[in-house]
């Protein structure tokens, strides 16, 4: 064969080689193409049945206004239609602001306990000497009984007090300790101090008993001198906070790996409640509105899937919709279904994907914040978390949407919830109202502050929007206690009432 014919030969194997390459890039651009349109189309479909319009956010705010009615017109234990199981705390006072002096406060949570103290100077000076301390609950007191835990409890206040008295060279008097719960008081207990659920712990023995008689008798048993005369959840302890600031402060709302709301009732109001009428004429109630349900919330098949595989189906709806527990499994079912229908993360589906609440709240925020070119943090975070090792920048584009459709719908809903709680007042159009917020996904996530804020600036407009301020919460997490400890001047009973 001469030179010519093998170079004509080589040349059209060469040239075969290209169209080869060529129509395989082709394909794979189709592909990629077909890829991301159908992955597009998932969020589309999402992005329309979360969405919460103006309208949409009026509807929920006056089904939420109607169930806080429904449920404080319960009279003696009568059923209510109500989604909402509100909680009366029975504290004989909030705080104005005058309030002086040196306070404990102590938070209890699911598996650990925080214990707190600070200096209150009143209106002209500010808070100071400020002290805390989380203690982790042993297995041994988780696995025990109601008596095991708080004799742990004031054993543990003892030394905290000891390492930050009040006055090192004055005996220490009598004083307060504010006490908050992290976990509701269930409707199932109606007498003195009743733990309705604690969740984590296994001290059933603790219904039907007098957790503020138990307390006080276990830091007499361990000679501190404190006691505690309100115990109240830790979103009213917040409420307490904010009237400790202001005296607008009408509501407190927490929004960290669960939601609640809490607001200042009329004592009027509650008059009619089966237990003994409020002796102040401002009274905290704790919303547990976690459970706040409406036919007018945007409920998708992710929602529905995510429910029916809870602990916990058909209940705390609101709770799954707005609390960061739920918001990245949210977005992590939607990218399994992207992967599974359209590859977005290659073949095979990266088995990381397919674990339950894998993608924590944090991480959700990082990924969507992320202003880095070709989105570098959402890089990382779907390499370490999920596992997937190549992903293009177009499919880091679709996590952080995904990630934005579901904040965003979060933080909408729950400012429809304050403005249902200010409408419930009757205080929208002629008063200043502070709502004071607490937890990380307001204080950490940017986007979702932002969107919540917006969005009860939409429902009100230019004129009534001003009415409505949202703050973040005093002191950080549990300082509620320490303000509930400066304003209980007088011993008395605590009580926990359902009113739905």
């Amino acid at each position: 064969m001469s030179i010519r014919k093998q170079f004509l030969l080589a040349a059209l194997a060469a040239s075969a080689t290209l169209l080869l390459a060529a129509a395989a890039l082709k394909r794979w651009k189709q592909r990629k193409q077909w890829q991301l349109k159908q992955a597009h189309r998932i969020l589309r479909k999402f992005a329309r049945d979360s969405a919460t319009p103006v309208p949409k956010l009026w509807q929920i705010a006056a089904d939420l206004e109607s169930d806080m009615r429904a449920s404080i017109a319960s009279v003696n234990g009568t059923t209510s239609n109500s989604s909402l199981k509100m909680l009366v705390s029975y504290t004989n006072a909030f705080p104005n602001g005058d309030e002086e002096g040196f306070y404990y406060g102590l938070n209890l949570r699911g598996t650990s306990f925080l214990i707190l103290c600070a200096r209150l100077g009143g209106k002209n000076a500010p808070i100071s000497d400020i002290h805390r301390e989380e203690i982790p609950i042993p297995p041994n007191v988780m696995n025990g009984n109601s008596e095991d835990l708080f004799d742990f409890i004031a054993m543990e206040v003892g030394k905290f007090v000891s390492a930050h008295p009040e006055n090192v060279y004055e005996p220490v008097k009598r004083t307060e300790l504010g006490f908050t719960l992290s976990y509701p008081v269930d409707d199932a207990a109606a007498s003195l101090g009743n733990v309705i659920k604690w969740n984590s712990f296994s001290a059933d023995d603790t219904v039907g008993k007098n957790m503020v008689n138990n307390i006080n008798q276990a830091l007499t048993n361990h000679g501190v001198n404190l006691l505690v005369s309100a115990m109240v959840d830790d979103t009213v302890g917040n409420l307490a906070g904010g009237r400790y600031y202001c005296r607008d402060s009408v509501a407190a709302i927490t929004l960290g790996m669960g939601t609640n709301a809490a607001y200042i009732e009329s004592g009027q109001e509650l008059a009619h409640l089966n237990g003994p009428s409020p002796t102040s004429r401002e009274v905290g109630v704790s919303m547990q509105w976690g459970n706040f349900r409406s036919p007018h919330l945007p409920i998708t098949e992710f929602d529905t899937s995510l429910d029916s595989e809870s602990l916990n189906p058909g209940t705390q709806v609101f709770q799954k919709l707005v609390s960061g527990t739920y918001l990245g499994e949210i977005v992590r079912r939607i990218l399994v279904k992207m992967a599974q229908e359209t590859l977005l993360f290659g073949d095979p589906v990266p088995s990381k994907l397919m674990t339950p609440y894998v993608l924590r709240s944090p991480d959700m925020a990082a990924m969507h914040q992320d202003t880095s070119e070709d989105r570098e943090v959402v890089n990382e975070k779907l390499k370490e978390i999920f596992g997937v090792t190549d992903s293009t920048p177009m499919a880091r584009e679709i996590v952080a949407e995904v990630c934005d459709v579901v904040s965003e719908r979060a933080a909408r809903l729950a400012g429809a919830g304050i403005v249902g709680i200010v409408k419930k007042l009757g205080r929208i159009e002629n008063k200043r109202n502070i709502v004071t917020v607490e937890g990380g996904l307001y204080e950490h996530y940017r986007v979702f502050r932002n969107y919540l804020n917006s969005s009860i600036w939409e429902m009100l407009g230019n004129e009534l929007s001003d009415n409505v301020i949202v703050e973040h919460s005093h002191g950080g997490s549990g300082a509620g206690a320490v303000f509930l400890a400066s304003s209980q001047k007088e011993n008395f009973d605590f009580e926990l009432f359902n009113v739905g």
